[in-house]
């Protein structure tokens, strides 16, 4: 059996996952709509939530844009988000636990995430869990966003596992979805989506409090 083979990888995605965040990111969206003119409501927040800014501004903006504009306004967006979130940055409940619980059962750990580098960076640097991970995927090291597997992939690049030795653990329905495309068991919170909308998952729970690392143990396993 090839070393690859024998890694147990976890892949986490960030926000709505490991931290709470989306109060934060959805005020930096109103903001950024108000300030540009265009309509945005709670609905459209909800089902672009965990996608990446090039997919989210023209949707927002009701047509196809620049990319050098739609670099702008994603920059004005993160910006804002950081200066929101700045007081509030929180680690999600359970967190530690499960981070301590998987790396003391052999797990490696990764996160895969649509958000830029620059809010992973400001994460790292406000709570202390970065020696907990292996490997990091942002916006920035994948062409396609989710729902394609491509963040997913990357990550389990750089952590040496196969696809399939690798559980994601999600919140957003595009999120589940890459997992699938990218063949990866995967785990899902309700923190953000309703159940019945992340039905494609292989387990679904409240947060990461209710998980062990038996759980991912088991998905490999089976």
């Amino acid at each position: 059996m090839g070393k690859a083979n024998k890694i147990k990888a976890v892949i986490f995605d960030l926000d709505g996952v490991l931290v709470d965040t989306s109060e934060s990111h959805k005020q930096a969206w109103f903001d950024l709509a108000h300030k540009q003119g265009y309509e945005i409501s709670d609905e459209f927040f909800r089902r672009t939530f965990g996608t990446q800014n090039y997919q989210i501004i023209p949707m927002l903006a009701g047509q196809d844009l620049p990319t050098e504009q739609i670099d702008r306004l994603a920059e004005w967006k993160e910006q804002r988000y950081r200066q929101l979130v700045r007081d509030k940055l929180a680690l999600a409940e359970g967190a530690v636990t499960l981070l301590d619980d998987l790396r003391n059962n052999n797990f490696l750990l990764g996160i895969g995430t649509s958000t830029p580098r620059a809010n992973l960076d400001f994460m790292l640097a406000c709570l202390d869990i970065a020696d907990y991970f292996d490997a990091y995927v942002t916006a920035e090291d994948v062409k396609n966003g989710k729902p394609a597997p491509d963040t997913f992939l990357a990550a389990a690049e750089k952590l040496g596992a196969l696809p399939k030795r690798c559980v994601v653990v999600e919140d957003a329905v595009q999120g589940v979805q890459a997992a699938r495309n990218a063949k990866m068991p995967v785990i899902a919170l309700t923190t953000t989506r309703k159940r019945e909308e992340l039905y494609q998952a292989d387990l679904i729970v409240r947060n990461l409090a209710e998980l062990q690392a038996a759980h991912f143990a088991n998905l490999l396993e089976n």
